[in-house]
């Protein structure tokens, strides 16, 4: 687990400023992102990042999340454009150790267009299906989209009782689904537990979900078998940007996905439930 600094003076790190999750405005959004290390210079390591990138290049699937991407990016340097112009990380090849940066612009827009996406699953009245690998930083963020969401009238999907992968069990919590094994919450990048979620439904004679909110394999997987798919993800996740420039996500939004205090998202998630109107 990576640790952070604490925020810089002038940034709370327990909700905005002025305290609770008061929707931020855009300025005020991005010097939280910044102040925080969701974006701006991240925590990832350039040196982390180019590995994985190469590692998805010479057809780790680990590191594809899900998808399937063929051969179609077996160049490393490919990837690192797809992520320099998706989630803002330095586009130089000749950049190899040091720091390496999300671009919070690119953050701040990526929101407006899950917020889109939100809207729309809300207008059409569709199922929606919430689901991290990030426990332990990015349960409360789907949690919070999953009861605004149920709140407008959406269905929130629920998992099927003893839907297993990975030598776990799928379970949820405020709608939103994980994978728990031995009393404890896994980190997990696996594709599998969403295929197990996605089979399970259909083989209770359940629809499938209308909209899926998740990361790692658990988006790349969803958008995967077709399912209209908002990721989040970090700059040493590129599976997800590069779907996205495929067209295979909606949308993928780049930060930090495991800060140090998962209410640092609080604001994040405020701004993006007004975006959506949802707050």
């Amino acid at each position: 687990m990576r640790q952070q600094p604490p925020p810089p003076p002038g940034t709370c790190a327990t909700g905005f400023p002025g305290g609770g999750t008061r929707p931020p405005e855009r300025d005020a959004l991005l010097r939280h992102l910044v102040g925080t290390r969701i974006a701006g210079d991240v925590a990832t390591a350039r040196e982390n990042n180019l590995a994985h990138y190469r590692s998805l290049a010479n057809g780790d699937r680990h590191f594809w999340l899900g998808l399937e991407l063929g051969d179609r990016w077996s160049d490393e340097q490919d990837v690192l454009a797809v992520l320099a112009e998706r989630c803002g990380v330095d586009d130089d090849p000749d950049h190899r150790t040091g720091q390496d940066t999300i671009d919070p612009l690119l953050t701040a827009a990526a929101l407006d267009r899950a917020a889109a996406e939100l809207r729309r699953a809300v207008d059409g009245g569709l199922r929606v299906l919430f689901a991290t690998g990030h426990p332990g930083s990015l349960l409360d963020l789907h949690g919070s989209l999953a009861r605004a969401v149920h709140a407008a009238g959406c269905e929130v999907v629920r998992v099927p009782f003893g839907t297993v992968a990975d030598e776990a069990v799928v379970v949820q919590f405020g709608g939103v689904a994980v994978l728990e094994r031995g009393a404890s919450l896994w980190h997990t990048h696996s594709p599998a537990p969403m295929a197990a979620v996605l089979d399970a439904l259909t083989e209770a004679g359940e629809p499938a979900p209308g909209l899926v909110v998740a990361d790692h394999g658990w988006a790349g997987c969803a958008a995967q078998r077709g399912v209209p798919t908002v990721g989040f993800a970090d700059c040493n996740d590129p599976a997800l940007f590069l779907g996205e420039a495929e067209g295979t996500l909606a949308v993928t939004v780049p930060l930090d996905d495991h800060v140090a205090e998962p209410r640092q998202y609080e604001p994040l998630t405020a701004y993006l439930l007004r975006a959506a109107g949802l707050a």
